[in-house]
């Protein structure tokens, strides 16, 4: 699958954050609800006046309709012409026209091969969560789950440490008709703060739908010792959705950062990233 820049057209790196609150999720939606790839459009569509014309965005990792980012990155194809007449004043155009709940931080012609969602070698998310027995912080009600038992992080990150590697994550996502479940998943750790908040890092070449949320839901049913630290890790060797998997609500997942090559290895992972894989030994068919 070609991914070539179209002749008379530059691509351009977009790095942006968001407040997933009052959003449908990044991706468009045919019913109109308000999301984040609807409105940066619509907004880079006016500041340019581009009228009717809309220049579609590729985004590193779709999120949820109520998660949040700090570290999003996305691409979108401009026309030589009008990169060149609006480059200097589009971000600050841009903050002027998108609501406070978004905010695009730099602008920047990306190098040759680059693809936002392909190039990428990992993202990394956060997941904020509380065993405060008075519940959260009211100034951070939209970005920390309370949970109301008392959570052991220790046999939390025992459980975790099951579940990095590259595995098949079909247990921990909801299965996509042609997607492939298996991801390489990094790092998987949890911290608790000075503040009583326990921010777990999940770290992956990819997710699949649900993939982040499950893991989370799963933990913290260890965590609080309705189970041993050795579930997660027969949940995931079975293979199959379990219905004592909780996926946890969206509002405590934050997408923090993506991870991008060298510029001279940006072409040959975008190919790369576009195979089927299979974990070794599995059959072809």
């Amino acid at each position: 699958m070609s991914d070539e820049v179209q002749p008379g057209f530059v691509r351009v790196r977009m790095d942006l954050s968001y407040d997933g609150s009052e959003f449908s999720g990044w991706a468009k939606q045919a019913r109109g609800q308000r999301t984040v790839q609807a409105e940066i459009e619509d907004a880079l569509r006016t500041v340019t006046r581009s009228k009717a014309t809309t220049y579609e965005l590729t985004v590193a990792g779709r999120t949820d309709a109520g998660v949040h980012a700090r570290g999003q990155v996305a691409h979108v194809d401009l026309p030589v012409e009008l990169w060149a007449e609006h480059q200097e004043k589009l971000l600050k155009r841009l903050a002027g026209r998108l609501s406070k709940d978004v905010r695009v931080w730099s602008l920047t012609e990306a190098p040759e091969g680059f693809n936002a969602r392909f190039s990428a070698i990992w993202r990394r998310y956060a997941y904020r969560v509380t065993d405060n027995p008075g519940g959260v912080d009211p100034l951070l009600r939209h970005h920390v789950l309370w949970h109301d038992w008392p959570l052991d992080v220790d046999a939390m990150n025992e459980a975790a440490q099951r579940l990095v590697g590259e595995h098949d994550f079909a247990a921990y996502c909801k299965k996509r008709e042609g997607a492939t479940t298996i991801r390489t998943l990094q790092e998987l750790s949890l911290v608790r703060g000075d503040d009583g908040i326990i921010t777990a890092t999940v770290r992956a070449d990819a997710f699949c739908h649900n993939m982040v949320r499950s893991l989370i839901g799963t933990l913290l049913f260890v965590g609080d010792g309705h189970r041993e630290p050795d579930w997660p890790g027969k949940v995931l060797a079975a293979g199959v959705r379990d219905s004592a998997v909780h996926v946890v609500r969206p509002h405590g997942l934050t997408l923090e950062e993506v991870g991008y090559p060298a510029d001279e290895l940006l072409a040959a992972r975008n190919k790369e990233a576009r195979n089927k894989r299979s974990l070794p030994g599995a059959g072809c068919c």
